[in-house]
């Protein structure tokens, strides 16, 4: 009973230590948006600019000031005067309060605010076209590590058939059945395999190297991608038609922002041709201390209209001008800069379904040259064919089985790209195998 619970105990911390050294695309993407300095970059621009529509917010609020002013003199600054001024004054202060509100500005302070609230908006699509570019290229790696995986277990079963031919070569040399020069040719073609093999390894380190430092993990070499490339059913295309509408992409919406500061830019230099009105009170009083000389603060309202009358027909006027012009340009850029990414969606949705066909493809010179390398076996254990032809066949197998590999890689990454494109990598697509 002992030795059963020894075993169950060392079955289940084997099991725990090889959890330790696995990773899902889950966690990845979760370890690089916590790790990813441009995300802490984007959080703190949406900060700053949180900060600029309190400031101008602010601009709604009456201006208040204070003065004081404080003169003394060693001497008397005004000799004494009887009977009016019996001593005289070495002293003088000013003491002053005013505020002022803004009635009419032209209409610049709702644009200037929402001018920060658009800079806002924009800080924060900036900050989640961050996190999607992290994602991407955090799938990206993930997948191609996976690749990796897969194409090692490819040459491991590869090596394994090279190891049973060269296995019947030594007991055919033995009994004198084939020449040296056929046994060697088999351990040129294994030799060759565990080059690549060697390659392949030391491409999985780097790699790997390369996928921890971006997601902020400790380099682990012993760590294993969750997922496996599923190989056997054929996968499905994720829209049957490109996605052009451009509701979820984040580039679009900033075009969208972009023209609509231009708008608010022209608005704003609009507003310097207009008049500007504002009210305001101060009070005040002066005197000087212990000479009897003094009042009382004394309260005054005002009231100032400002119209910029040169500027309808000089620089203020030419500064509209060009302000139109740039947003009829910025129009233009806009139309175009829209098609342009109705057309990188387009073709990211070409390359997906590229990519469907390459597997369709790879799958049929598998099962063909699977079916070359069985047929080339028995003709050989028939002795119809030599070696260099078995030596063919099997390295056609070789390359046909590593190329499955590859296209369901690829398709995994295509898919990755159309909905970073199409604004759907938070998963809401998924993939039906």
């Amino acid at each position: 009973m002992r030795l059963f619970l020894t075993i169950i105990f060392m079955c289940l911390a084997l099991l725990a230590q090889a959890q330790e050294h696995t990773i899902s695309l889950d966690k990845s993407k979760q370890a690089a948006l916590v790790y990813s300095e441009a995300i802490k970059n984007g959080k703190l621009d949406i900060a700053s600019a949180e900060t600029d529509v309190k400031a101008a917010k602010s601009a709604y609020l009456p201006s208040v000031s204070l003065t004081g002013v404080g003169v003394y003199g060693f001497k008397d600054l005004i000799g004494p005067m009887p009977p009016m001024l019996e001593q005289g004054i070495n002293n003088f202060y000013f003491a002053g309060a005013s505020a002022t509100q803004p009635v009419y500005v032209g209409g610049k302070i709702r644009t200037t605010n929402q001018l920060a609230a658009l800079r806002l908006e924009v800080n924060k699509i900036r900050a989640k076209q961050s996190v999607d570019s992290v994602l991407l290229v955090t799938e990206q790696k993930y997948w191609n590590l996976v690749n990796i995986q897969e194409q090692h277990k490819t040459l491991l079963a590869n090596e394994k058939l090279l190891d049973g031919i060269l296995k019947q070569q030594n007991d055919l040399l033995a009994s004198g059945l084939i020449a040296r020069n056929d046994q060697l040719k088999v351990k040129v073609q294994r030799s060759k395999l565990l080059l690549n093999k060697s390659k392949l390894e030391n491409g999985k380190k780097l790699a790997l190297l390369d996928f921890c430092v971006y997601i902020g993990i400790p380099y682990d070499s012993l760590l294993v991608m969750q997922d496996i490339l599923v190989t056997s059913s054929f996968p499905a295309l994720v829209a049957t038609v490109p996605d052009t509408s451009l509701a979820k992409n984040d580039s679009y919406r900033l075009l969208q922002k972009s023209l609509e500061a231009e708008k608010l830019q022209t608005r704003l230099t609009r507003s310097d041709l207009l008049p500007t009105v504002s009210i305001g009170a101060n009070v005040a009083q002066i005197g000087s201390v212990n000479s009897g000389l003094g009042s009382s603060f004394m309260p005054v309202a005002m009231g100032t209209i400002s119209v910029p009358i040169s500027d309808w027909w000089g620089q203020g006027k030419q500064d509209l001008k060009k302000r139109v012009i740039s947003e009829q340009k910025a129009q233009h850029n806009f139309e175009v800069a829209q098609n342009q990414l109705k057309v990188g969606i387009t073709k990211a949705w070409y390359d997906l379904t590229d990519a469907r066909k390459e597997i369709q493809f790879a799958k049929e010179n598998l099962e063909q040259a699977k079916e070359n390398l069985k047929v080339s076996q028995d003709n050989y254990a028939s002795g119809l064919i030599e070696i260099p032809e078995l030596m063919d066949a099997q390295t056609s197998y070789q390359e046909a089985s590593s190329a499955h590999v590859n296209a369901y890689a690829n398709f995994q990454l295509k898919v990755a790209v159309y909905q970073y494109f199409t604004g759907n990598l938070d998963g809401t697509i998924k993939i039906n195998h």
